[in-house]
């Protein structure tokens, strides 16, 4: 990660260092990354994604090449199957917020439309 030869860093005396400065460091087993704009949305698959937690302070890195989707798609299209239910929320979303959250397929919509369609919000007031 810090260059490879003879002056990258050992990454086990980094995980001390960062240990001894209060920083803990975790990996976390995303399936999929979303970063929503107002022009696009970024998706990242099968993202690397690390959480640092500097006294509190959460900060998420990711790591991969997002595919770059034309913002608000399912909203726009009119046909797709997800958008007939009566709801902006894709399926895909709500089956994601349901699982996560060990809740039913309806709770995971009315979280989503609450926040807005933000994935990570619904969950985290589904917990």
């Amino acid at each position: 990660m810090f260059g490879g030869g003879g002056g990258g860093l050992n990454p086990r005396k980094m995980e001390q260092m960062m240990e001894q400065m209060g920083i803990d460091v975790e990996d976390i087993d995303a399936e999929e990354v979303i970063i929503r704009t107002d022009e696009h949305d970024l998706v990242f698959d099968d993202a690397e994604v690390t959480k640092m937690d500097a006294r509190g302070q959460e900060t998420y890195q990711v790591i991969g090449s997002p595919a770059k989707v034309e913002s608000g798609s399912a909203d726009d299209s009119g046909g797709t199957d997800d958008a007939d239910a009566g709801s902006s929320i894709p399926d895909d979303d709500i089956d994601l917020v349901a699982t996560r959250a060990g809740v039913s397929e309806d709770e995971a919509r009315a979280a989503l439309e609450d926040n807005g369609g933000d994935l990570a919000a619904a969950i985290e007031s589904l917990e």
